[in-house]
């Protein structure tokens, strides 16, 4: 009982706060003064030389915080310890550089089955619902090659313009990692069933301003290999990891470049032209943007005085590199060109601090400026590359390689050197590429129907037979796309007839071009009237001026206008006429003024060039 008294007391005691007796009793002796409120102070900003005071305005929140981001980077950049590249040093250094780079495309096979089992290939299926008994490496259970993998694997091989081996087998790459329930992935290592590729990249596949001064570059492609797809690992934060083991044994191939690629761009556009390629020949279901096809670059950089040392590498015939490293996953064209760049600037920067280049494999986030290492790179050893004893050797028959040969579909080059090159197009390369390019190609389809329109037109009309592909990709692609820049694609939204009816009365000079626009937003919005029809409805047929009246129309906004007609003539600055061209037309009835004659007029009373001699 007085133990618990005690206990109860101490625990009292303990929650009462503990005053000093003696500094009270000095605080009792000192004399009471009148009590007097401390003046408010009014609320204000610690004043500081880093911080300045918050504004007084009302500067948006958004302002704000981009003005504090961009305050942050400054300071980044003034305490790192490496100074701010210049352009001009960049250049000075890329000249001295030279930059190598190879790619490893994985793609997913355009397949109902596993590579090596009956068990059905998924996307967005219920997690592990689509699993045999070897995807998850249960004992006892062996592999059963699927030949009909091989299908789309051929096709993708003959694209890329190799070389397919008769007789290609597996081999077992053993590494350890949770995906991997074998310890070990099943790939083509010695013996790959296609060798000795190359992809050639044209101008037309760069973009504008980009393509190398000294014509196509052709890479070569060193093998087109099979091999399994790994499961899906799923984080949950922060340490918990869920396995899907439907993605594992998707068929995949893998496509090893040589390191013949010396500029970022280049690489770019070489993984969108072999993302393009196998699309167009069935193989993949999905490119990078839904995740069915990833690049890993292999990048290094070198002395281009060519001095070679000890630690020069080479690859596949290829001598005299540098140390190269690994960048895996990127999973986009763009982060592909972003990750090169930001690894060769890391590199050449430690070579001239007089740092060492390691053999490793490093990561890269987008948006990021730099890329992070993950591990050390292994070597061929470290894999203990075997031939897997349970498959037994693919072998292929030269008939079916002959008929996926013959069957191919027409290939984005040769479609682009048919509207380049054939007298019923002569469309420029850039435009040829950009219809292919546009809607998995429903919109080049819809340009031949136009085509073939105009054509049945103008067939006993040379003159203007000569005319109607270019006019026609000019109206798919420009005026025709400017109208679906907010809108998904649809043939119907404006038949190919009907504009074929628009463009063949634009070549015959019935309708001028702004009433040829005008007749195709009205068929855009939906007017279910034939384009003949609201012709004659809305009365837009050509009525031409005589010459006098586009004398009298000129001289009267030349009048009205004269510091612009002072400019024009002092100051040469002849495009100006164009806005008069365009007042004459504003001014007049529809249908009446044609810009050709208008400028011609123009010019004459401002005692100017003809256009065509400018």
């Amino acid at each position: 009982m007085l133990v618990s008294t005690c206990r109860t007391a101490l625990a009292v005691l303990s929650r009462r706060p503990y005053i000093c007796q003696s500094c009270l009793q000095r605080a009792r002796q000192l004399p009471l003064t009148s009590a007097v409120r401390p003046k408010p102070t009014s609320a204000r900003a610690l004043q500081s030389d880093t911080k300045p005071p918050p504004p007084n305005d009302d500067t948006p929140f958004r302002k704000l915080l981009k003005d504090a981001a961009k305050k942050k980077r400054k300071e980044d950049r003034a305490s790192s310890g490496s100074p701010k590249v210049s352009h001009c040093d960049r250049d000075a250094r890329l000249s001295k550089w030279e930059l190598t780079v190879g790619i490893e495309i994985h793609a997913e096979l355009n397949t109902a089955r596993k590579l090596f089992s009956q068990a059905a290939t998924s996307v967005n299926e219920e997690p592990n619902s689509h699993v045999a008994l070897f995807d998850v490496a249960f004992p006892g259970s062996q592999p059963h090659f699927q030949g009909e993998t091989l299908i789309p694997a051929l096709r993708a091989a003959l694209a890329l313009n190799c070389d397919i081996q008769y007789k290609s087998s597996f081999d077992r790459k053993h590494y350890f990692y949770q995906d991997q329930p074998a310890g070990y992935q099943i790939t083509q290592y010695y013996e790959p069933f296609a060798r000795d590729g190359s992809i050639t990249l044209y101008p037309h596949d760069f973009p504008a301003g980009a393509s190398p001064a000294n014509g196509p570059v052709t890479i070569g492609i060193k093998q087109v290999q099979m091999e399994q797809d790994t499961a899906k690992t799923v984080h949950q934060p922060p340490s918990t990891h869920l396995l899907d083991f439907n993605r594992v044994s998707h068929p995949l191939i893998e496509i090893i470049t040589l390191p013949q690629i010396h500029h970022p761009t280049t690489a770019a556009v070489c993984v969108r032209k072999i993302q393009s390629l196998l699309k167009a020949v069935n193989s993949v279901t999905a490119g990078m943007e839904m995740g069915g096809l990833r690049a890993d670059v292999n990048v290094s950089v070198r002395e281009r005085s060519g001095q070679s040392t000890e630690q020069s590498q080479s690859y596949h015939g290829v001598t005299g590199l540098g140390q190269r490293t690994e960048i895996k996953n990127l999973a986009s064209v763009k982060a592909v060109e972003d990750a090169i760049i930001a690894e060769r600037d890391r590199q050449i920067e430690l070579l001239e601090n007089g740092g060492v280049v390691e053999g490793e494999t490093r990561g890269w986030t987008l948006g990021s400026k730099t890329t992070r290492r993950l591990r050390g790179k292994e070597g061929e050893i470290d894999y203990r590359y075997m031939p897997d004893p349970d498959i037994a050797p693919v072998i292929v028959g030269r008939d079916l390689v002959d008929h996926l040969r013959d069957t191919l579909p027409i290939l984005s080059d040769d479609r682009v050197s048919t509207l380049v090159d054939d007298k019923d197009y002569k469309l420029t390369s850039k435009d040829a590429s950009t219809l292919l390019s546009l809607d998995d190609g429903e919109r080049l389809d819809y340009y031949y129907d136009v085509v073939k329109h105009l054509q049945t037109a103008f067939a006993d009309q040379p003159a203007i037979l000569a005319r109607t592909g270019k006019a026609a990709g000019n109206w798919v692609l420009m005026e025709l796309g400017s109208l679906l820049k907010t809108e998904d694609w649809s043939e119907t939204r404006v038949p190919s007839d009907q504009l074929a009816s628009i463009i063949a009365h634009v070549l015959r000079k019935q309708i001028t071009g702004r009433t040829a626009k005008l007749l195709l937003s009205t068929k855009f919005k939906g007017d279910a009237r034939a384009v003949e029809q609201i012709i004659a409805d809305e009365d837009m047929l050509l009525r031409p001026l005589s010459r006098q009246e586009y004398l009298d129309l000129a001289q009267s906004l030349l009048e009205e206008k004269a510091d612009m007609v002072k400019v024009i003539v002092e100051k040469q600055q002849h495009k100006k006429v164009k806005w008069f061209v365009g007042q004459m037309m504003a001014r007049s009835a529809e249908g009446t003024v044609e810009p050709g004659p208008a400028e011609a007029v123009l010019r004459e009373l401002l005692h100017l060039p003809p256009a065509d001699e400018q």
